[in-house]
C-alpha cells in the first residue's frame, strides 16, 4: 500500500475501506490525534469504550499483544487495538539491560500475521520522530537512521503509513484570509501569516483565534495590533522561543514568567518541554554558526531537514539573535547535564527544568 496523506485516508474511511494496520505520526500532533480518532470511529463506531483495546506503548509485551490480536470481537465487527507512543528507539520505559532491537524484532514478528478481524492503530504524540524530505516521492519520510522507520515500513507495506506534518505559515495564510473573508471580515495575507506563526501552524488553535478576532473586529479589518494584543497561543514551541529571548536578555523575571506558561503538570509534559527547549537552542546554534560561516537559510533547511519547520529557520535568520555562540554552547551543556541527570536519578523533573533555566540565565553571554 503506498503512503497516504490525510485526505486519502479520510477518503478510504468514508468508503468503508479499512486496513489491518495504521501508523500515524508527524509534527502536527493535533492532526495526528484527530486522524487517529476518525480511524477508531470508522473501526469501532460509537462503541469505542468496549470495542477498542488501548495500550501504552511503553509497556507493550509482544506475546500479550499476539493474544489480544486473536480475540474475536463480540460487540463490533472488528477487534481494534490502539497503541500510543511505541518508540522503537526505547521500547520500554525501564529497559533494565534489555536491547531495543530484540524487543522490536519480537514485535515485528508478531505483526506479520494480523488476523482479518483485527485492526491495529499505532500513533505517536509524545515524542518526535526525525523526518527528512524525499525528493523522489515529493514528501517527508522518516529518517532511515531512526529505528521507528522499520515499524513505519511494515505499516506502509501492509496497511497505511500517514505522516501528518504542519503546513508552513505562508501556506496557511491564504486559508486564514479566506476563512476571515467568508465571515465578512478582512485580513491581509501578511497578518494572516502572523496568526499562523504565533499559533505555530496549529490549525485547531488557528480556528479558535480566527473566531475570536472576527468577533472582536466586527467586520473591520483585523490589524497587526489586534493580533498582537489578542492572540496568545501558548504552545510549547512558541513559548520556548520567547524563553530563549528572555535568557538572551538576562531577564530572570521574564524568563520565569514565560516558564510558568509551560504546562509542566506531569512527567510526560515536563520531558516534552525540556525536549522543546533543547531543540530551540539547537536551532539557535545552527543559525548562529551558519551565519558566521556565510551559509544561507536554505542550506541550513536542506542540511538539517527543516522542511516542515522551515519558517523557524527563516524567522531566526531575519531576527537579531542576541545570544552569543559561547552562551548557546553553555546553555546546551546545561540542558545536556539536566537530561542526563533525569535519566540516571529520581530527580524531580519540574525542579530540574527550573534550575536549568536559572543556570542558563547566569551563564556568560
Amino acid at each position: 500500500m503506498p503512503r497516504a496523506d490525510v485526505k486519502n485516508v479520510l477518503s478510504q474511511l468514508k468508503k468503508g475501506e479499512l486496513r489491518n494496520i495504521y501508523y500515524i505520526c508527524g509534527s502536527d500532533i493535533n492532526g495526528v490525534e484527530s486522524l487517529t480518532k476518525k480511524i477508531i470511529k470508522a473501526v469501532a463506531g460509537d462503541n469505542d469504550e468496549l470495542a477498542v483495546t488501548k495500550l501504552d506503548g511503553k509497556y507493550i509485551d509482544p506475546s500479550e499483544l499476539y493474544d489480544q490480536m486473536q480475540i474475536v470481537p463480540m460487540m463490533s465487527e472488528y477487534n481494534c487495538i490502539f497503541i500510543n507512543d511505541y518508540d522503537c528507539e526505547r521500547p520500554y520505559y525501564e529497559m533494565n539491560g534489555k536491547k531495543a532491537d530484540d524487543i522490536n524484532k519480537r514485535l515485528f514478528e508478531t505483526l506479520k500475521n494480523i488476523p482479518e478481524q483485527t485492526v491495529i492503530i499505532f500513533n505517536v504524540t509524545g515524542f518526535e520522530i526525525p523526518v527528512k524530505f524525499s525528493r523522489k516521492i515529493r514528501d517527508v519520510e522518516i529518517d532511515t537512521k531512526n529505528k521507528n522507520r522499520k515499524l513505519a515500513d511494515i505499516a506502509e507495506k501492509n496497511g497505511i503509513l500517514c505522516i501528518v506534518e504542519k503546513q508552513a505559515p505562508a501556506v496557511l495564510a491564504k486559508t486564514i484570509a479566506a476563512k476571515v473573508s467568508a465571515r465578512g471580515g478582512m485580513i491581509s495575507v501578511r497578518n494572516a501569516q502572523l496568526v499562523a506563526e504565533i499559533c505555530t501552524s496549529d490549525e485547531i488553535a488557528i480556528g479558535n483565534e480566527i473566531d475570536k478576532l472576527c468577533a472582536y473586529a466586527g467586520g473591520r479589518e483585523i490589524t497587526e495590533t489586534m493580533i498582537r494584543d489578542m492572540v496568545h497561543y501558548s504552545s510549547v514551541n512558541f513559548t520556548v522561543y520567547n524563553l530563549a529571548d528572555a535568557i538572551a536578555e538576562g531577564s530572570r523575571d521574564n524568563a520565569l514568567n514565560i516558564l510558568s506558561d509551560l504546562d509542566l503538570s506531569d512527567d510526560k509534559k515536563c520531558r516534552s518541554a525540556l525536549s522543546a527547549i533543547q531543540s530551540t537552542f539547537m536551532d539557535y546554534y545552527r543559525v548562529v554558526t551558519a551565519k558566521r560561516a556565510g551559509v544561507g537559510a536554505e542550506q541550513v533547511i536542506n542540511d538539517f531537514g527543516y522542511y516542515s519547520r522551515r519558517f523557524i529557520i527563516e524567522k531566526l535568520y531575519n531576527k537579531s539573535i542576541r545570544l552569543s555562540l559561547k552562551k548557546i554552547r553553555s546553555c546546551l551543556d546545561i540542558l545536556c547535564d539536566t537530561n542526563e541527570r533525569l535519566n540516571s536519578t529520581a530527580a524531580d523533573i519540574r525542579s530540574e527544568i527550573e534550575t536549568a533555566v536559572i543556570k542558563m540565565l547566569t551563564a556568560p553571554n
